[in-house]
């Protein structure tokens, strides 16, 4: 199989979807790897390396678009629109739910899409999407003391305090893998941390790994409004798999927060689970709505594309292996789990809870691939 690595466009995306090492057991299975010059210059990997794995150097992204399988990082952005084509497989994030005209171009261009953020183990979690998982939720109390700084529009808290004052209140809503790491990293900040989640399974768990470092709350519509209302920062680590984030955080609850404290919602990737959350970029991460500072970053990550390449890479290369060497309808007969990344083929949502949170008709992924 021809497959193609392009270089991301999205704005301060530095992750590169392959590496060589990456490349040369692609090549080693009997495949051609087509990498558009310059694709992981930003993360260290030159050109030159991944002619030495056995790829070729192309120098635009219509070549690389002209490959039965391309492999990238994030979701395609409007410029590559016009560059697939029927019946090619497009293995990367997509993040459908919230983009309604991504998933128009992706149906009318007949492209097989797999999504990493819904390829689902044997034991029901999402391994191509916990590694950018627990990265967001590192990066986010790090993104959010930043915010807080005067100088960013923040309320001048130091998370940590110091002594004779109190540290900074941080509330993270959802115990998942962004939400795990996130406390993990804002306890160790010296931070006063409360996590909710829904399961009190989940939270007596966390209680067990952190101890009376972290307060736990049942998530309601009460207990979240009670719990920010005196937060200095809010980390929203919620997740439905394929679907858009919930809104948990409604407009009045952030009425009703601090001037200049601050919303870092990593589930901006499927719409933000906050009602004034919108996309914000690495550009221009921040603005303030109701004296509130929001960071909504899609591609958080990227911050540290170094880092989050190679966890990434290491994660996608099997399922990449296992599509090339077999074909995308032997891969997914036999893996149920990749099966669950297939979220439009050949026109059609093959995704269930994507085409019930866009109101699309589903269709089978086997039965699209016909």
């Amino acid at each position: 199989m021809r497959i193609g690595v392009p270089t991301e466009i999205k704005n301060h995306e530095y992750r590169v979807g392959a590496t060589p090492d990456g490349v040369r057991e692609l090549v080693a299975a009997g495949h051609g790897v087509l990498v558009q010059a310059g694709a992981g210059a930003a993360v260290g990997y030159a050109d030159s390396h991944y002619l030495d794995a056995g790829a070729r150097i192309v120098g635009d992204a219509r070549a690389v678009y002209e490959c039965e399988l391309v492999i990238k990082v994030k979701e395609p952005q409007p410029a590559e629109f016009a560059l697939t084509h029927p019946g090619q497989i497009l293995y990367c994030y997509q993040h459908f739910a919230p983009d309604p005209m991504l998933l128009d171009a992706m149906i009318e261009r007949g492209v097989a899409c797999v999504a990493y953020e819904t390829v689902t183990a044997p034991d029901g979690s999402l391994p191509l999407l916990i590694p950018m998982s627990q990265i967001a939720g590192r990066l986010a109390p790090q993104f959010g003391a930043w915010a807080l700084q005067m100088a960013n529009g923040g309320g001048g808290v130091l998370l940590g305090g110091v002594p004779g004052v109190m540290p900074g209140k941080v509330v993270v809503i959802g115990g998942g893998a962004v939400g795990v790491n996130a406390a993990r990293v804002a306890i160790g900040m010296g931070a006063d941390v409360t996590l909710l989640d829904r399961s009190a399974a989940t939270l007596a768990r966390l209680e067990e790994v952190f101890g009376a470092r972290l307060k736990t709350v049942i998530s309601s519509a009460r207990s979240v409004s009670m719990q920010v209302r005196d937060a200095d920062l809010v980390i929203g680590a919620v997740l439905l798999r394929g679907q858009r984030a919930p809104k948990l955080m409604t407009a009045e609850d952030v009425k009703h927060m601090r001037n200049g404290s601050v919303i870092v919602d990593v589930a901006i990737d499927q719409g933000g689970m906050c009602e004034t959350s919108r996309p914000t970029s690495h550009s221009n991460p921040l603005y303030v709505v109701h004296g509130v500072v929001h960071c909504c970053v899609p591609n958080m990550p990227s911050a540290v594309a170094r880092t989050a390449t190679q966890a990434l890479t290491q994660v996608t290369l099997p399922h990449a292996l296992a599509i090339a060497n077999r074909g995308l309808r032997a891969a997914i007969t036999d893996d149920a789990g990749l099966r669950e990344g297939l979220q439009v083929c050949a026109g059609h949502v093959t995704h269930a809870g994507l085409a019930q949170d866009t109101g699309r008709a589903f269709v089978d992924a086997l039965t699209a691939l016909r």
